[in-house]
């Protein structure tokens, strides 16, 4: 069957079409990416809708922060004439995304197994918690990886394991599953064929932790959790300023040093011959940050701040989420764009953290509606504007 092309974009991906069985965050950031890029992603919802679109607390900002760009149809796939009608959208599709429960596409018969015989160019991305081995049949959550795969260890403070403060491992699961994508997709150029791709989010949090876990193999002792660590440099901290206001300063080499010296009026401190070098500095780092928070506790955070940047040392506010929305470089550079809701409300959104030729991909269409693009896939895939 000859099916019409996606609406030209000038982007990479247009021209592939994406079929996104997901939900909650980490399938849905490898659609959103693929869409942001161009390709064109049908996102499949069940009767009523993806129940993300109504979590509440942390999760009320699910959806609409991985969903755009993309198509929405509803479609029953537990019923035989769902799983029909899905089967025969896939044909049409280049890649297909799920992140269900290990277990529940092979009962629904839309696992790679069984759909890979009659779609032999179909690359298929399993979204999961665990790759093949011992643990591939848990159920998973971010923050259950964190604690497994030893970044809440190392985030907490001793005996006080702590979660990242977002989904890190959701996030960057559905990043490696897009680089999948695009690597089957190139191998698929020259072999003529798909393949199964499985992105995981335990592994990706292990893949997070390999610099500590290659510290363990290089010195032979257990790092410390990062609010216990011993510091490569002496100055690398958050500090207390006038007004209680916090900031982070770096000085991360000599010559930082002396010049952070110079900046806060101490030269007293830029002599000491004990304090010549970062190993001298190091050895003292508990001495000298106390020495330097009494310092620090008599200036202005937006008047020092200026001087810090003056003077190309590294520094930064600690910024809450809700303050990065007026945030003056993200609006200047791009970063963050409006997008139509689905309520017919505008609300700002971050886009994808790069550019490519100076351009943003960014939003190209108003955040889907559930079903509001049923009628129009099947009519134009399948032929049909009911399933």
């Amino acid at each position: 069957m000859n099916t019409p092309l996606p609406t030209p974009t000038g982007l990479p991906l247009e021209g592939v079409r994406v079929i996104e069985f997901t939900h909650m965050v980490m399938g849905p950031t490898c659609g959103m990416i693929l869409a942001d890029l161009g390709a064109e992603v049908i996102k499949i919802e069940p009767p009523g809708g993806d129940k993300t679109r109504n979590l509440p607390g942390l999760g009320i900002g699910f959806f609409r922060s991985f969903n755009r760009n993309k198509k929405s149809v509803v479609l029953d796939i537990t019923t035989p004439e769902g799983q029909e009608t899905a089967k025969a959208l896939i044909a049409q599709c280049d890649v297909l995304l799920e992140n269900f429960r290990p277990g529940l596409m092979a009962k629904l018969g839309l696992d790679y197994d069984s759909l890979k015989t009659d779609n032999p160019r179909l690359i298929y991305v399993s979204h999961k918690g665990f790759l093949p081995g011992p643990y591939e049949k848990r159920l998973a959550l971010d923050e259950v990886v964190q604690m497994m795969g030893g970044l809440s260890y190392m985030t907490g403070p001793e005996g006080r394991p702590l979660r990242a403060g977002t989904s890190v491992n959701d996030i960057m699961g559905g990043m490696f599953g897009a680089i999948g994508v695009l690597a089957a997709l190139r191998e698929r150029d020259k072999a003529g064929k798909g393949q199964e791709i499985q992105s995981a989010l335990f592994e990706n949090c292990v893949f997070l932790s390999a610099q500590h876990m290659q510290q363990y193999s290089m010195t032979g002792e257990p790092p410390p959790p990062m609010p216990s660590r011993v510091s490569a440099w002496s100055v690398y901290d958050v500090f207390t300023l006038a007004g209680g206001e916090q900031l982070f300063i770096g000085a991360v080499n000599d010559k930082q040093w002396l010049t952070l010296c110079r900046v806060l009026d101490c030269p007293e401190l830029a002599a000491d011959p004990a304090l010549q070098t970062n190993a001298q500095r190091v050895a003292l780092r508990p001495v000298l940050l106390v020495k330097l928070g009494e310092i620090l506790k008599h200036h202005q955070a937006d008047a020092l701040s200026l001087r810090l940047e003056a003077a190309g040392i590294p520094y930064a506010p600690i910024v809450r989420p809700d303050q990065l929305v007026s945030d003056p470089h993200l609006r200047a550079s791009g970063g963050l764009v409006p997008m139509q809701t689905e309520d017919g409300g505008t609300t700002d959104v971050v886009l994808l953290p790069l550019t490519m030729g100076g351009r943003r991909p960014g939003v190209r269409q108003p955040l889907a509606r559930v079903g509001q693009h049923t009628d129009e896939v099947l009519a134009s895939l399948l032929g049909s504007a009911t399933a």
